[in-house]
């Protein structure tokens, strides 16, 4: 079974919440809710665990007026203006959802901490992709796909039953290539980067394959697959899960800056201060040294342009 965003969350909420369930305070949608209603439904049995302030449905923050005992019908505040609060997106929701009052790590926070996590490997660690283009005698500058960063290897079909693809060794990548109009040929249509390919003895209409690198991609929906969606393996997954809770865990720290909850006064005397710091440098540490075993991991099993051309 395929690893998703949500499973992958979930994960990164596991790891800072602890294995133990908390005592979350919950409760869950009687019927489905549409991304414009300023009311919903619950059930009227668990009503009470929520209150006044922010509670969240699935990826969404809104924030909660009232509520009736009786019929567990629960007010937004400010109509429109308290559904998506503090960055989330409104959205529509299907009956039996869980409705969690003050979340302590609300899932869209955890999700761009994911997808900041994954941004920011690169260009420690990337992925491959391939393209291909039948080679013009007359032409020595072909356009590349936009995604293209750079260019790890090129190998050109040659004539024969050897079937051989062999290494072009001397192109030339240009990242910033014109797409004015006049200055570059209309067909293919430019990209911005292209690549020239200056060796000779290729033989005309022969297919020419590009290794490109390109940076991992970032995941949106909850049931985007991990693997398909950013290009990494799954042994990758715990990497990307350190690395969000490094991200994650100073926020805990700057809540001892506020003191207007009992709780926070109660706790901060037992809580050393630096302890979310702490916490945040330990998942520091295991985050460096899985991107560490990851690159390495890349030139032992990619052979680089010198070996493959040697």
């Amino acid at each position: 079974m395929a690893v998703t965003f949500d499973m992958v969350a979930q994960r990164v909420k596991q790891q800072l919440l602890g294995y133990t369930r908390s005592q979350a305070s919950i409760s869950y949608l009687a019927q489905p809710m549409t991304s414009t209603d300023i009311t919903f439904q619950v059930d009227p049995e668990t009503v009470t665990s929520l209150s006044r302030g922010i509670a969240e449905i699935n990826d969404e923050l809104l924030l909660i007026k009232k509520y009736d005992k009786q019929t567990g019908l629960v007010t937004v505040m400010a109509g429109l203006n308290g559904r998506g609060v503090e960055g989330s997106t409104p959205a529509s929701h299907s009956a039996s959802e869980i409705v969690t009052a003050d979340p302590r790590y609300p899932l869209v926070r955890i999700k761009e901490a994911i997808n900041d996590t994954i941004s920011a490997i690169y260009p420690d660690i990337w992925i491959f992709g391939e393209f291909e283009f039948n080679y013009v005698a007359a032409r020595w500058e072909y356009p590349l796909p936009v995604e293209v960063e750079d260019v790890y290897k090129v190998t050109w079909n040659t004539i024969g039953p050897s079937a051989i693809w062999r290494p072009a060794r001397t192109y030339r990548f240009n990242p910033q290539a014109s797409t004015t109009p006049g200055q570059v040929k209309p067909t293919p249509t430019p990209t911005g980067k292209t690549i020239q390919i200056l060796d000779g003895g290729i033989v005309p209409g022969r297919a020419i394959r590009v290794t490109y690198i390109t940076q991992p991609r970032e995941m949106n929906a909850g049931d985007d697959p991990f693997e398909l969606t950013t290009g990494l393996p799954e042994r990758m997954i715990d990497m990307i899960v350190y690395g969000a809770c490094w991200r994650l865990l100073p926020g805990w720290e700057a809540g001892r800056l506020q003191q207007q909850s009992i709780e926070s006064t109660e706790r901060a005397p037992l809580v050393p201060t630096g302890a979310a710091s702490d916490a945040s440098k330990y998942y520091l540490g295991l985050y460096q040294r899985r991107l560490d075993e990851e690159r390495d991991r890349l030139f032992r099993l990619f052979e680089n342009f010198q070996t493959f051309n040697s």
